[in-house]
């Protein structure tokens, strides 16, 4: 099969050549499950495409030879280790140089797509005259820089604009978000979409008789027009900047400005593209999110999968929390039983999991095949069958020791127990058990379908292989697996918890509600933690909040526990702190001549990390990182601050337990330094 390229041999390419003289470069990353563009890999293919510009085939296909997916996007492990920005500005423009060498090859060139193609994946697939993607749910296709901080950088911006158009392309960009085969044929970001089998029929009858390409419909031209730009920029702008400020998130502002300023000079762009992209690399906010993203990877590596995999799952407890638990593994692929005492109540279960998967499956036969597998279950029958086995009926430890005296008997002798517990310690409900070895605490947090994170709850006599069991379960609903050791409140809501109460206390001192909201948004989070206590429920808040303070030192607010004797529960009753209105809680603004206390934004996040630096001292998580990954995923802390730990030290440790003792002189024994901080300080000093 090979013709005069048997010279050419990579670490990381396969180049062949065939009888009809089309070329097949197969990319199979050395040392790696998931090809990604190192340096090396670029500098391979640069090196093949040269040779190929010498002596042109017939025709070029690029395509993936591992099982996986094409390409993941760039090696984002190297994006931390620039030195300046014209190191990082020089390693982009390698990136064009080599695309460009593709782009111009005299010869048809296609993408042959299966599995993963993102970011600089997807901007290689771009450079290609044609792209052919397998029409499968495992395919997936998109430009996600913006997550990390930056934009696209290999040509990316300006290949996208040409294939789908402006607005297409910047809401792909703007938005991260990845797509399927036949989204993207719609948005024109690929040519076909075909079925596994005819992938490489498809690519040889394009090679043999390459099809005339179609241009972009003249409006969608016209929206590049330089008096249209501004227009639409300015529209953008606004959309972002309800999700995103500019001050924290520079990269889709400056995606803006580079189509708006140089979208008609396609040379200019893509200088601009590599200049913008080097500067965004080397900012704070790039560079903690990257961070944030090798934490996230770090989490799925503690999720290894076992032999086995488990089968049926039974989950007993038709609450919100039971429900969207059962709904969301029956999303992804398990045969699932919901057990409860009352008919209405999975009724209910059924009718959210409907709207979940209406929403996100959209065809009805997939809707329906998903809602088989979801399974009403009275009496708990399914229970015998089970490999694991959730509980996730109400916070009250008496009732929960009862229910797993009663179903133990009935579980099969290697069923998997887990308790969705919120804040109860597992030795108090192991003490039921005759195999307490067997239970394990696998916190979800609400909505189900949004949280990334589980918190795996270790007990005292937990065993390792069923620590390591749940793990691998979490990651295989796609979830993040945080190992936690039990203790009240564990990780996230004992961190949560002194935030939430302190936002109640300056509620209580006549802060109005919206203010305090706002700074907690302004500092970065997703939502106001009194917007969030509503929407977790003030029932829920107050139960875990009782439990956590027999052992950590937080008194519960007079407010909270009114509220609640009133039955105003938050978003779930339409009144809780705010009324609600549609699921949306009204926020009246404050005076016009109101003026916020200066510690406001301090007194809220203070309270959180210094609860960090107790959880770290008292073992709840192994080390500083995995608090980091636990609170940003957990909570949604300011991913673009790196987490409350990476926070700390990047405004040094020193200056903010300084802070801290204003605090506590200021408003007493709540604010009081841990005894943790010791460590992290004589660190500072160490380093320097």
């Amino acid at each position: 099969m090979d013709t005069g390229m048997t010279d050419k041999t990579y670490k990381h390419w396969q180049l062949e050549q065939d009888e009809e003289n089309f070329v097949w470069l197969h990319l199979d990353k050395a040392d790696s499950s998931t090809n990604t563009l190192s340096e090396a890999v670029l500098m391979e293919l640069e090196d093949a495409l040269n040779y190929l510009h010498r002596q042109p085939p017939r025709g070029l296909v690029i395509r993936s030879a591992k099982e996986n997916g094409f390409i993941a996007g760039a090696d984002i492990g190297e994006f931390t280790h620039f030195e300046s920005q014209h190191a990082a500005l020089e390693a982009i423009q390698r990136g064009h140089r080599i695309f460009n060498l593709l782009e111009s090859l005299n010869c048809p060139t296609i993408a042959l797509i299966h599995g993963y193609c993102l970011g600089g994946g997807m901007e290689m697939a771009l450079a290609c005259r044609y792209r052919i993607a397998e029409d499968s749910p495992e395919t997936r296709l998109g430009l996600p820089e913006v997550r990390l901080g930056i934009h696209p950088g290999f040509g990316g911006t300006v290949r996208a604009l040409k294939a789908a158009g402006p607005l297409t392309a910047l809401n792909i960009m703007l938005t991260g978000r990845s797509f399927s085969a036949r989204a993207a044929k719609k948005m024109r970001l690929v040519h076909y979409a075909v079925p596994r089998r005819h992938l490489l029929n498809a690519a040889r009858s394009i090679l043999r008789k390459p099809p005339k390409q179609t241009p972009l419909p003249w409006w969608l031209k016209l929206l590049n027009h330089r008096l249209l730009r501004p227009w639409i920029a300015k529209y953008m702008v606004k959309t972002v900047a309800k999700k995103a400020a500019r001050a924290h998130y520079p990269a889709p502002y400056a995606l803006i400005d580079l189509w708006q300023h140089y979208a008609d000079d396609r040379e200019q762009m893509l200088r601009e593209e590599a200049a913008s992209v080097a500067s965004l690399l080397v900012g704070k906010t790039a560079q903690n999110l990257i961070r944030v993203f090798g934490l996230q990877e770090t989490l799925k590596g503690l999720g290894r999968k076992l032999d086995g995999k488990p089968k049926y799952v039974h989950v007993i407890g038709g609450g919100v929390m039971g429900g969207d638990i059962a709904a969301w593994c029956a999303l992804q692929g398990y045969q699932v039983s919901i057990q409860d005492r009352e008919h209405e109540t999975l009724g209910r279960v059924i009718q959210r999991a409907f709207d979940l998967y209406k929403k996100r499956l959209k065809k009805p036969r997939l809707i329906s095949t998903t809602l088989d597998r979801l399974m009403p279950d009275l009496p708990g029958h399914a229970l015998a069958r089970a490999d694991v086995v959730i509980e996730a009926i109400f916070e009250d430890v008496e009732v929960k020791r009862e229910l797993f005296r009663a179903i133990e008997p009935q579980m099969k002798a290697d069923a998997l127990l887990c308790t969705n517990t919120s804040s109860i310690p597992l030795e108090a409900l192991a003490e039921a058990l005759k195999k307490p070895e067997r239970l394990v605490g696998l916190h979800f947090f609400n909505p189900v379908a949004k949280m990334p994170l589980i918190e795996i709850v270790r007990g005292k006599s937990s065993s390792e292989e069923n620590v390591q069991r749940a793990s691998a379960f979490a990651k295989s609903i796609s979830r993040l697996p945080l190992p936690v050791t039990s203790s009240p409140g564990f990780l996230v809501n004992r961190v949560l918890m002194p935030y939430l109460i302190e936002a109640v206390i300056l509620a209580e001192e006549g802060v109005p509600l919206k203010v305090i909201d706002d700074e907690a948004v302004e500092f970065g989070m997703p939502m106001g933690p009194i917007e969030l206590a509503d929407t977790v429920g003030l029932d829920i808040c107050l139960k875990v909040a009782d439990i956590l303070s027999q052992n950590m030192d937080i008194s519960v607010p007079e407010k909270l526990r009114t509220l609640v004797e009133r039955s105003q529960l938050g978003k779930k009753t339409g009144q809780g702190f705010y009324a609600f209105k549609k699921g949306k809680p009204v926020k009246t603004a404050p005076d016009k001549d109101y003026i916020p206390p200066a510690d406001l934004q301090e007194r809220l996040i203070l309270r959180m990390v210094n609860e960090v630096i107790a959880c770290l001292r008292d073992g709840v998580v192994d080390n500083a990182d995995l608090a980091d990954a636990g609170i940003i995923f957990g909570t949604g802390f300011a991913p673009f601050r790196g987490g409350p730990m990476h926070y700390l030290q990047d405004r040094g440790t020193q200056q903010v337990y300084k802070m801290l003792e204003q605090l506590q002189q200021r408003y007493g024994q709540r604010f009081t330094p841990d005894s943790g901080w010791q460590q992290w300080l004589e660190q500072e000093a160490d380093n320097g």
